[in-house]
């Protein structure tokens, strides 16, 4: 009974993964650092989205950025947000 389960979910988590596709989804995966996921908490409290929104928007948001020429400007504050961050954490260790 319990393999019957376990084929019977794996064919609908299929039967879901080919219905995404055919619509035109692609699945993203990969591993965060610990930064991105604190960013990731809190875009999620303030927001509601869902990891699929943060995702999409995300790569929108950046693209956008790409597109206007701001991705220098970008990546400055991410760099200049972690210089703080580390010296805050220094900060609390000291």
């Amino acid at each position: 009974m319990k393999n019957k389960k376990l084929v019977a979910n794996a064919e609908k988590q299929k039967r879901y993964r080919e219905r995404q596709k055919a619509l035109g989804k692609k699945l993203v995966r990969g591993y965060i650092t610990p930064d991105a996921m604190d960013n990731y908490k809190e875009i999620v409290e303030k927001t509601g989205w869902t990891d699929n929104d943060i995702i999409s928007n995300s790569l929108r948001i950046t693209y956008a950025a790409y597109k206007n020429g701001q991705i220098r400007f970008l990546n400055n504050w991410l760099q200049e947000d972690d210089k703080k961050k580390l010296m805050q954490k220094r900060h609390k260790k000291g």
